[in-house]
This record gives structure tokens, sequence and C-alpha cells, in this order.
């Protein structure tokens, strides 16, 4: 079987790529999978990860057609709780962690990026943000104080309601990433930016991260996820409309 995360070592910095083509959709193997390497890299010690997907998509988001083909709602729970034990794992990393989005980064695969500590972009005509609404779902509370932790509340509301997707100058604009580059130049780019944070004293560069983080964890606590609540409006009319309609549009 395919490894769903491709390992590379640069040194300190381990490069854990998403490899689920086409479109790296988050589905419970992979998302479990990223959770499972994150832990991995922790117990080996690793200075700093780099969180790569790609080409042309970072990842797509979650995938729809599986969560739409699971036989009852605790399945669906289920494959819910297994993506954000990935971005739980993301955010809780005891290490610096960049996100190296060399293309399209939609809803789920925002989120992801919003956990690490840093995101380099490819430039050009890729978009990413939280399309949510824009399919019929509602981002939970936890999700939504990711984005405004990252932009600001005011813009925050302005993409989330509208389930906005931004280009990567917009992105870099609003703060939604920290830097662009070449698409054959990201993942070097967000090595260099942990390379010296690294350089820096490393307990002090630790804890100090870890008190600036703590509101992201925070954030994705059950309490603000409310899973519950978020798979009972799964099949609401507005929301399966919405997600077929996302289906149909994936099939042509």
């Amino acid at each position: 079987m395919t490894a769903l995360i491709e390992t590379q070592d640069h040194g300190p910095i381990r490069e854990l790529k998403l490899a689920r083509p086409p479109a790296n959709a988050l589905d419970p193997a992979l998302c479990l999978a990223l959770r499972d390497a994150i832990d991995t890299a922790a117990a080996d010690g690793v200075g700093g990860v780099v969180l790569a997907g790609g080409p042309k998509v970072f990842s797509g988001g979650l995938d729809v057609p599986h969560l739409l083909a699971l036989p009852d709602t605790a399945s669906l729970r289920d494959a819910w709780e297994a993506f954000f034990a990935g971005a739980r794992a993301l955010a809780g990393a005891p290490m610096p962690v960049v996100a190296a989005i060399a293309g399209h980064a939609p809803a789920g695969g925002c989120v992801l990026a919003l956990c690490c500590d840093y995101r380099v972009m490819a430039s050009g005509a890729y978009r990413i943000g939280l399309n949510e609404t824009q399919v019929g779902l509602v981002a939970p509370d936890g999700i939504q104080r990711l984005m405004r932790r990252t932009i600001g509340t005011r813009q925050a509301e302005r993409l989330l309601v509208g389930g906005v997707l931004v280009d990567a100058d917009e992105a870099l604009r609003l703060g939604l990433v920290d830097e662009l580059a070449g698409i054959d130049e990201v993942p070097l780019r967000a090595r260099l930016w942990l390379e010296s944070l690294l350089a820096l004293p490393r307990a002090p560069m630790l804890e100090t991260r870890a008190i600036a983080r703590a509101d992201l964890v925070e954030a994705l606590s059950a309490q603000n996820i409310e899973l519950d609540r978020f798979v009972d409006a799964w099949n609401a009319p507005d929301t399966q409309a919405g997600l077929r309609a996302l289906v149909a549009r994936l099939g042509r």
C-alpha cells in the first residue's frame, strides 16, 4: 500500500507530504496518517516540520463524496473526528510546523494551514479560504477562531460569511499567508524559515511558542467545535443540496 504521508528529512527538519492524489482529499485514513506522522516526528525529536501537498493542490479539503457515502451518523461523526484529530495534532505539535502551500487550499486544506506556525504559498492564481457556506456548511466556532486570530475579526467575518476563497496576493495582504514564492520554491522557503527559528535558543523559543499558541489549541477543543451539533445539521436540506452540487461539479 502506498504511504499516504511521504516523509523526507532535511537535517533537523522533517517534510511531511500529503500523498493522496489527485487533490489530497482528506478522508479518515489520510487525517489519521497525518496525526500519526506528527506524533512520530515528536517522538523522533525532530526540530521542525514542513507540511506540504501539491502539486497545484495543497489539499482540496474534506473528501465530500466519501462523507456522503457513509452509511450512518456514527460513521460520519468518526470521519469528522479523524479530521479534527489531524488538525489538533498540527495545532498541538511540540515543534514548529510550516505549511508549504504549493497550490489551492480550500476548506479543510485551509484549516490545516491555519493550524501551522507559518504559511508559505505559491504565487499566482492559487486560492485559499474557508468556503463552507458556499457548499451549505457552517464553520464551527473553533474554526472561525482560527481565522479570526490570523486575519482579524472584521476580515474573518467577511470571508467566512461569504465563503470567500482569495488568491495568493490577497491572502498575503490579509495575513492569511506569510510569504509567497514560486511554486517550485515553496518547500525550500518553508525550510529556510524553520532554519531561522531553529537557530534561536531552543527551550525559550519553544516555551514562548507554546504560550503564544495556547489560544489556537483551545480553539480546537471539543466545546468550541460542537461536533454533535455539526453532524446533526449534515442532513439539513440546504446542506445536502450544497454538498451534492459540489460533488456534481467535481465529477465534470
